[in-house]
């Protein structure tokens, strides 16, 4: 008997984004066969899935939330499907699951119980940020989301440009995309005029804005980002 399997199931990464233009045919297909489901919040799930796949029944299917308010003590009770031979699928809220995602928690859980875990091919803002930036794609590193605090956030940001600075790395990280201005401003008020920064915001939508230059040539710029999601590389040598 084949082992019953998690399928990680990259999301849009904005409202404007196509099925046709980010996932291949086989992602809809797997979503269509599911009826277990774990998402970090169901109504936007939903009309994911009924973007997706509009002739697939609602009301059959079995959602449970796993987001950074679920107790960790009920994770593993959703190991039952897979425990009775049935698959589950894995939505973020955008994107790919399991990076910055609470889904790595439950998936520990699904490796520590040797049943099988498939990634579907789809966007990853993170990955088509670097790609894109001309900076170090060989010796990089995602910080997740910085501190709220600005004081904190800026001592982070100067330890980020430091250690870029000794080992070449580009240093990447994200915000909610409400708090980006504020994070934009901390950036280039902290940072050196001769650091590399780079910001993908609206990546595969119409609006989208890829653009690496120095944090001086930034400060010349008016640039808002509020409300749009957005990911920022620093890069301070590129020996």
């Amino acid at each position: 008997m084949d082992k019953p399997i998690v399928y990680l199931i990259p999301n849009f990464l904005g409202e404007n984004s196509t099925s046709s233009q980010v996932f291949p045919p086989y992602n809809i297909e797997v979503i269509q066969n599911l009826i277990h489901f774990l998402v970090e919040n169901e109504k936007s799930a939903r009309r994911f899935i009924k973007k997706v796949c509009p002739d697939k029944s609602q009301q059959d299917l079995k959602i449970e939330i796993l987001n950074k308010k679920t107790p960790k003590e009920i994770i593993p009770e959703f190991l039952k499907p897979l425990k009775n031979q049935q698959n589950i699928g894995i939505i973020s809220e955008a994107g790919m699951p399991g990076i910055a995602d609470p889904g790595s928690q439950f998936l520990q859980l699904v490796h520590s119980l040797g049943f099988s875990v498939e990634p579907l091919i789809g966007p990853s803002s993170i990955l088509l940020a670097l790609v894109s930036s001309g900076l170090n794609g060989q010796n990089f590193c995602f910080n997740g989301y910085l501190p709220i605090d600005s004081r904190e956030r800026k001592n982070n940001l100067k330890n980020l440009e430091k250690l870029s600075e000794q080992n070449g790395s580009a240093q990447i990280f994200m915000e909610t995309p409400y708090r980006n201005n504020q994070l934009l401003k901390d950036i280039l008020s902290t940072l050196k005029p001769s650091t590399i920064l780079s910001i993908s915001c609206d990546l595969t939508l119409p609006t989208q804005l890829i653009e690496t230059c120095s944090v001086d040539e930034w400060r010349k710029k008016k640039t808002d980002l509020h409300k749009r999601p957005a990911i920022f590389i620093i890069q301070n040598s590129f020996d």
